[in-house]
């Protein structure tokens, strides 16, 4: 009989060591966990009535689950709601769009695997977001907003 080798230690990320990081532009981030190694990456992401994300494409599958609020992707016809749970295939293109008529903020979380490559108007690649860069720029915010570094971010 194999044996498997397992990290059997579960760890724990709690709310108050993951502060909200302000990014602007009525968007704000909590870095969950980040794998490196397996290009996974886990975040959850609050948004303000109006907010549209650059068009990107995702090389690997993304699922997100909704905690509250609505919003949609351009390209598709249905709404994610609070309780709604979406799975995207590697190569999916789409825009995250958040109504503007929303009453208050959407909480997003989002499982993501690969990176994301933001897309010029002419659907070049403008820009790259990984799991990593994600991480240094959440911990850049939160030391430049005045919550130190946070200790809570899984990594592995």
């Amino acid at each position: 009989m194999a044996t498997l080798e397992v990290d059997d230690v579960v760890r724990h990320a709690g709310d108050d060591q993951l502060p909200w990081a302000d990014c602007g532009g009525g968007i704000w981030l909590k870095v969950l966990r980040v794998d490196p190694a397996a290009g996974v990456w886990v975040v959850r992401s609050r948004f303000e009535p109006g907010v549209r994300l650059q068009t990107h494409r995702h090389t690997g599958p993304v699922d997100g689950f909704t905690l509250e609020g609505r919003w949609h992707y351009l390209e598709y016809e249905f709404f994610s709601t609070a309780g709604s749970y979406i799975r995207e295939p590697a190569g999916s293109v789409h825009t995250l769009d958040v109504p503007e008529d929303n009453d208050g903020i959407t909480d997003v979380l989002f499982v993501m695997e690969g990176v994301n490559l933001n897309l010029a108007a002419d659907g070049s690649v403008e820009s790259v977001s990984d799991g990593m860069g994600t991480l240094e720029a959440y911990e850049a915010l939160c030391e430049a907003q005045g919550f130190g570094r946070p200790t809570g971010v899984i990594t592995g």
